[in-house]
């Protein structure tokens, strides 16, 4: 059996809250193979942006071991984690999170120059021109719409070829057809390169298109298939 792209083990989030502690994560055992789609699902609250914030090493889990291709992210320290989410995980978030000082050119072409890559600029390019936003490599992200800077957002996010891309309710701000729109291309450029995928979404025709959906309820995973 192939070593799971993203493992994880008996993980548990507590957080405190004044003076309560509140338990997010419950125990979570999941083994994602690689090149699968899964889909969280589960009602806010559930701890679902919690469990992909702990994927990509954005949040430490309070016990229990989360493993990337079979080494343990959990204890990397920061530098190590900044590397880590250079060259292997991307994120694509629901508010787009692009920087608004940068031009969309110059917000795909950051991770390229932050990994060294030599032909960044030419990657830059033939990444927005693969998201039908060729034309649009000069303009700054507040003078694009929502459907737009998200495209840019999936440039940039896969602009390094990651192995892992955990997406937090990406098409949650955009309306109906832009967000179908903004789903087929993540489709794409998630099949051409052979990324593994983690999508939270509320929306259950997205959810259908994956291989597996995991559904948490109250930081544990209340079924999977």
């Amino acid at each position: 059996m192939d070593t799971p792209r993203l493992e994880l083990r008996q993980v548990t989030k507590r957080l405190r809250s004044g003076d309560r502690e509140l338990l997010i994560i419950d125990h979570v055992d999941l083994a994602i193979a690689p090149r699968e789609f899964v889909a969280v699902l589960g009602p806010s609250g559930s701890g679902k942006s919690t469990l992909l914030g702990l994927a990509a090493g954005l949040d430490r889990p309070t016990s229990g071991a989360v493993l990337l291709d079979g080494s343990p992210i959990h204890d990397l320290d920061e530098d190590a984690l900044a590397r880590l989410r250079r060259g292997r995980v991307g994120f694509v978030f629901q508010s787009f999170q692009l920087l608004g000082n940068l031009t969309a050119l110059e917000n795909v072409l950051l991770p390229l120059e932050l990994a060294g890559q030599a032909d960044a600029r030419r990657r830059a390019t033939a990444l927005l021109a693969e998201v039908g936003l060729g034309e649009r490599g000069h303009h700054y992200p507040s003078q694009l719409s929502g459907g737009e800077q998200q495209r840019v957002a999936l440039a940039r996010a896969f602009a390094v070829e990651p192995s892992l891309l955990l997406a937090d309710e990406p098409t949650g701000n955009l309306d109906g057809t832009t967000g179908a729109m903004v789903l087929d291309l993540l489709s794409r450029l998630r099949a051409e390169q052979g990324t593994t995928l983690v999508l939270v979404t509320h929306d259950a025709e997205i959810a259908a298109r994956a291989d597996r959906r995991i559904h948490l309820r109250d930081g544990r995973i209340e079924r999977s298939g």
